[in-house]
């Protein structure tokens, strides 16, 4: 029969064809979970950027999430909130002299700091901390400590300007303050205060101002009422800077 032929198949090309061809499905995978991840990444900057309007008035009292981790891990904490007007003055200058002298002047990045972290990587050097107080804020509120610090540092920069954008200085520090932690469970000046020297934050005296102030960069360790001779020099040093912070600390009039 001439006129009925079967078409020949190459069974060994087609096989390379199919494999040439764009896989379209795969693409439009990928779009897809692109756009989530976009998604994704929008709701996380927008829950920090809605939560810091909420926290403008001076009654809502904010939980850090070390706090919420230890709800969730039942293990509780002691943090009883307390104005800023109830806080001794001397122990929010010691705060600003021991953790971020420029605070009265930054825009929650303090740039020159920032520079001399950048050239001490560039130069193989080990790097200084340039955390401003702003930026301790807005890690305790809304970020992680461990692990992927350097990506938490990413998203810790643009958090902290806008943050001292929409918050007063003074409001940054009531917020500071309620919210540092002071030893293991103990969060806020009030409660630190209570727990270390059985007073309120409004009795500090210099001395025990200037030593709860260097506890602050290792609160698990340090302990401002047990004090070592490291601590104690530190305190020292803390608590002359104080008694001459003038201007380095007039934001918080």
């Amino acid at each position: 029969m001439g006129g009925l032929t079967e078409p020949i198949v190459d069974h060994e090309t087609e096989g390379l064809d199919m494999a040439g061809r764009p896989k379209g499905g795969n693409r439009i995978g990928l779009k897809r979970w692109v756009r989530r991840g976009i998604a994704v990444l929008f709701v996380m900057a927008l829950i920090p950027a809605v939560l810091t309007f909420l926290y403008l008035p001076s009654f809502v009292h904010p939980v850090s999430t070390l706090m919420l981790k230890d709800l969730a891990t039942f293990s509780g904490y002691d943090r009883r909130w307390v104005s800023i007007d109830d806080v001794a003055p001397v122990l929010a200058h010691s705060v600003i002299m021991s953790e971020d002298g420029q605070f009265c002047f930054h825009r929650g990045v303090d740039l020159g700091e920032l520079k001399g972290v950048v050239d001490d990587a560039l130069a193989g050097e080990a790097t200084r901390g340039a955390s401003t107080i702003t930026m301790q804020t807005v890690k305790n509120l809304f970020l992680w400590s461990r692990p992927l610090g350097t990506v938490r540092k990413v998203v810790e920069l643009p958090l902290a300007v806008y943050f001292d954008a929409v918050m007063s200085k003074r409001r940054i520090m009531e917020i500071y303050l309620n919210i540092a932690e002071w030893g293991p469970g103990i969060y806020g000046i009030e409660a630190a205060a209570q727990h270390h020297f059985g007073i309120s934050a409004k009795q500090l005296s210099r001395r025990q101002a200037a030593l709860l102030a260097v506890t602050l960069p290792n609160p698990i360790e340090r302990n401002p009422a047990k004090p070592g001779p490291g601590l104690k020099r530190l305190a020292n040093l803390i608590e002359r800077r104080a008694g001459r912070s003038g201007a380095y600390v007039g934001c918080l009039q």
